[in-house]
């Protein structure tokens, strides 16, 4: 039995039981999520130690060592960090909500929604000269609204006097492969330097990144990611079941859309500046159940972090294994994701 600390801030006013193990874990993903940004931010081209990329960090070091740092790959980690938490907690939410382990934003098409509504908003948004006519503040929200539309598609035919798990999966396999055509479509209708670049943004890079990229991708995960911080009690109340979550008093429908609403954003927000990277929101809670439990109070977090240091990761070896070539991160974690669906699977079917 895990052992818990009772924890009582503002004079007792606030009581709390703290998971002693997950916080551990927690703390532990935290140090080694800091240690991969550090490590990914030195190696390149130009290999710099990791204590003067601290220095640089910190406002220190030499002015090339600055320049590479600061205007090259901070921007590009600190998207893959950001692409890597958001995707994880979605996948996290989506599971709890569909009571559904198979469940997660690629495999159920949401992703793949999100990524023909970007393609569109480029195809329809572009001038002679192939620049956006308007803000690309606004990439978030197209690809928001292609999520949330492929969400509400996939739940709408799978419902069947409830949700069957599995016809969910196969229902989102479907609506997934249909997304994928529809933005194959897209981008064969565009010139053929742009479909090849759009290719390389829907198999999931981070390559291209800046700051533009950052200041409006951090606001927009973080202000959802704290929402979806504070939804886990909805979400355990979820996973019991719709006739025992509606005994307990949980407004069950209203509670999946708020869910549905929050994972969709975060979603959204991931694929508009990093593409279509794969299996993250599948691999990433699964991890985190074997290391905290099921309980989403420890399993969002520890998900969020492991989700970051995947992508990180990907990205890492993409950029440095291959050089002078550059290899999309989501060829590495559909490399990882798809066999470990197919054993997700298995295993679902044989319970």
């Amino acid at each position: 039995m895990r052992k818990y600390k009772n924890f009582r801030p503002f004079k007792g006013r606030l009581s709390l039981l703290i998971d002693r193990k997950a916080t551990f874990v927690i703390l532990f993903l935290m140090i080694a999520a800091f240690a991969v940004f550090i490590l990914s931010t030195g190696l390149g081209e130009l290999k710099i130690n990791p204590l003067t990329v601290v220095k640089v960090l910190f406002g220190a070091g030499l002015e090339m060592e600055t320049l590479v740092i600061t205007s090259f790959r901070l921007p590009r980690i600190i998207v893959a960090l950001m692409v890597g938490i958001s995707l994880a907690v979605a996948g996290g939410i989506l599971q709890g909500m569909i009571r559904n382990p198979l469940a997660s934003p690629d495999v159920l098409g949401i992703t793949g929604g999100a990524a023909a509504s970007v393609v569109g908003f480029l195809a329809l948004f572009s001038d002679k000269n192939h620049s956006l006519t308007v803000s690309i503040a606004w990439l978030p929200l197209a690809a928001f609204i292609g999520a949330a539309f492929v969400a509400f598609l996939v739940y709408f035919l799978a419902w069947k006097n409830g949700v069957s798990p599995i016809r969910l999966v196969l229902i989102g396999i479907g609506i997934s492969a249909l997304m994928h055509a529809l933005t194959t479509l897209l981008m064969v209708m565009g010139p053929i330097y742009q479909a090849s670049q759009a290719n390389i943004w829907i198999t999931g890079t981070v390559y291209g990144s800046d700051w533009k990229n950052v200041a409006i991708l951090v606001p927009w995960s973080v202000i959802f990611l704290l929402i979806a911080m504070t939804t886990s009690r909805m979400i355990n109340i979820q996973e019991l079941g719709e006739e025992v979550a509606t005994g307990l008093g949980g407004k069950v429908q209203k509670q999946r859309f708020f869910l549905l609403m929050i994972s969709t954003a975060l979603i959204g927000g991931a694929v508009a500046f990093a593409g279509g990277i794969g299996f993250v929101g599948l691999m990433a809670p699964h991890m985190a159940r074997r290391m905290v439990g099921s309980s989403f109070g420890a399993l969002l977090p520890t998900s969020a972090l492991l989700g970051g240091i995947l992508v990180m990761l990907a990205d890492l070896i993409g950029r440095t294994m291959f050089s002078p070539l550059e290899v999309p991160a989501g060829v590495f974690t559909a490399g990882i994701g798809a066999p470990y669906f197919i054993y997700l699977l298995f295993k679902s079917r044989n319970a």
